[in-house]
């Protein structure tokens, strides 16, 4: 392994996720950038064994990406790094760090660590520790520079990152809604990358063989020209033979007509929406300053779903203040209507700096002191309540998203999508006391015993037939993908 000075290094979800984050810092450093590396690893690695390969390229100095979803095991990393190397320096940045710094183990533990944009700070910083003077503060406002002046990191996605991974790439940066249960909040805008530097480096990466684009930008469709330029550029690209993928994420109540035209020329695959709904309810959304037209944004997903061949993936949050199960269920019901192939029931989750945490005490809302932070009660909401919530999302995940019940999943939500599924899930957990971990055939046999309490039995014995043959098919299609993989 050759010998680099500078190790920058995450915890991903999963091996396909490449940090776009670290691969920015890195096109950043300017002179240093030849003398740095980036390692990146997976949540639920060993912690001897990434430390390890950590301090085999000899470094002076490492750099962590923290995040919510892997705080708890980067502390533990830097933890042993401390233990076995004190002499390395330990530089953390990312959003899970950038607030609430004293409180934080990780942050105790480390030598220096960057708040908010890293770019233009971690090259001075990392100058300051290999070459002096010595920097003597240990918190580091990161500086935030025109667009116009960083590198953009495409260049540094690797061949294998092409051929294997999910490419993360932005044309904006920031958002300019205020929404206090989400970091964007805090931004003062959204600023845009300029449009044809930005989509010369996408060719690029089509050249280089890159199919599949997942856009990070907060507001995609913000400004209607910017986008139509992107979505014009992969819609000359694709070909039946030879197919994109983007992955965008929209401001639901802002489609107008041009962007329609646009979508609606895209087939079956190419696009993806992730669409924040997040709630219907007026009042809440007026308590965590959410601007939303919701019956517009009700009109474009009714647009997308009938009108266009793009996959939608919208969103809704349960535990915001004010929100009880009766209003939740309504919200959820409205969406159910409106056609989404994929519905997201996250839980709210307390993220470090965000405004929502001035409802704590009107609102009585607990939080998990555990990452990630989620609400556990609040004064609409009782414990119980939020249990079944958690199953609930858990379950849906299981059998609405998994999209292997599509015949059996309107019998389970008929007449009130909310309560029934509900009713499904609250005798699932009671029937098996488990929320993972499930075989798909007894997952299968389990929904068919509840739906034959429920409904008619001839008409639930031909649904879960079609579904069960058609996830046999998938799985016969993926084991010959990976046979044929193995045999090359």
């Amino acid at each position: 392994m050759n010998q680099s000075r500078i190790v920058l290094t995450t915890l991903n979800a999963r091996y396909t996720h490449a940090s776009m984050g670290l691969r920015c810092l890195r096109a950043n450093l300017g002179e240093l950038r030849e003398d740095s590396v980036i390692d990146e690893f997976i949540i639920g690695q060993q912690t001897n064994e990434i430390v390890e390969k950590l301090l085999a390229h000899q470094p002076k100095i490492i750099g962590f990406g923290v995040y919510i979803w892997n705080v708890d095991e980067t502390t533990k990393i830097v933890a042993l790094l401390k233990r076995v190397a004190p002499d390395v320096v330990i530089i953390l940045g990312g959003p899970e760090v950038s607030f609430e710094i004293a409180e934080q183990r990780i942050c105790q533990l480390a030598d220096y660590i960057i708040t908010g944009w890293g770019e233009v700070t971690l090259r001075k910083l990392a100058d300051a520790v290999l070459h002096g003077p010595k920097p003597l503060m240990k918190v580091h406002a990161g500086e935030q520079p025109p667009l116009c002046e960083l590198v953009m990191p495409y260049g540094e996605y690797t061949d294998e990152d092409i051929a294997h991974r999910t490419l993360y790439v932005e044309a904006s940066r920031g958002c300019p809604f205020k929404c206090e249960f989400c970091l964007s909040a805090l931004d003062k805008t959204a600023w845009p990358f300029a449009t044809e530097p930005f989509l010369a480096e996408m060719k690029t990466l089509y050249q280089r063989g890159a199919r599949q684009f997942k856009f990070v930008d907060r507001t995609f469709n913000l400004n209607a020209k910017v986008s139509l330029n992107i979505l014009q550029f992969f819609l000359d690209r694709w070909s039946e033979s030879d197919p994109i993928y983007a992955h965008f994420e929209l401001v639901p109540d802002h489609l107008p007509d041009v962007l329609k035209e646009m979508i609606a020329k895209f087939p079956a695959g190419a696009l993806q929406f992730e669409i924040g709904i997040q709630t219907f309810n007026t009042d809440v959304q007026a308590l965590v300053s959410r601007k939303q037209n919701n019956d517009k944004a009700a009109e474009n997903l009714r647009w997308l779903h009938t009108q266009s061949r793009a996959h939608m993936h919208v969103d809704l949050i349960a535990g915001l203040p004010g929100e009880t199960m009766q209003s939740f269920a309504a919200g959820f019901d409205r969406l159910v209507g409106l056609g989404p192939h994929e519905i997201q029931f996250g839980i709210l989750k307390r993220l470090r700096g965000t405004p929502i945490i001035r409802h704590t005490a009107p609102y009585r809302m607990t939080f998990s002191p555990d990452a990630p932070y989620e609400i556990v009660a609040n004064q609409d909401l009782s414990f119980s309540d939020m249990q079944r919530m958690s199953r609930f999302a858990r379950y849906w995940d299981l059998v609405a998203n998994s999209g292997r019940f599509a015949s059996t999943l309107p019998l389970l939500l008929k007449d009130s999508p909310f309560n029934n599924f509900m009713a499904f899930a609250d005798w699932l957990y009671a029937t098996t006391n488990k929320t993972h971990q499930f075989a798909l055939e007894r997952l299968f046999d389990c929904v068919q015993r509840y739906l034959l309490q429920v409904q008619d039995a001839a008409v639930v014995d031909v649904a879960i037939a079609i579904d069960k043959e058609r996830a046999q098919i998938k799985m016969r299609s993926a084991k010959l993908q990976r046979q044929q993989r193995h045999s090359v």
